[in-house]
């Protein structure tokens, strides 16, 4: 029987981050993939899209969908606490709700090495939720519906 892994302890493995890396670089290849098919404001990410979207809104009332996120407040030890505090509610309800993943830090751009951020899988759900509801990853489609014209 294995003993369980102190995280604290635990050794950076190169495979295991390259594991992550492929994981997190298919979320995001698959979601984008989604919004060029799917108006975001027409897509559910989950079966608790209108649960997650309400707890967002009350835990976070300031957060505007349309600005840019701030790394540092998401990432400093109050916003930590808090969105340990809001993730914690996930824990048996969403399957790998704090794993690891990429999110773009502004609704009006493209994934790149720049332009996004490392966060957890709730943190993405959440942000996201609230992005499509307000219509802005709309463009997405848009953009790939009119490329899909122009090409056949």
């Amino acid at each position: 029987m294995s003993l369980p892994i102190d995280p604290n302890k635990a050794e950076n493995l190169e495979e295991i981050e390259k594991q992550f890396a492929v994981k997190a670089v298919e979320h995001l290849e698959a979601y984008w993939g989604l919004l060029q098919r799917v108006p975001g404001s027409q897509l559910r990410l989950t079966k608790m899209d209108d649960e997650i979207y309400e707890h967002f809104k009350r835990n976070f009332p300031e957060f505007d969908p349309s600005k840019p996120l701030s790394e540092d407040e998401m990432k400093s030890k109050e916003g930590k606490e808090r969105w340990r505090k809001f993730m914690s509610a996930y824990e048996k309800k969403i399957a790998d709700y704090n794993f690891g993943t990429i999110l773009r830090i502004d609704p009006k751009t493209e994934y790149d090495q720049h332009t996004t951020i490392f966060a957890m899988r709730m943190q993405f759900y959440a942000i996201e939720i609230a992005r499509n509801r307000a219509g802005l990853n709309d463009w997405i489609y848009e953009r790939a519906q009119k490329a899909k014209g122009q090409s056949s």
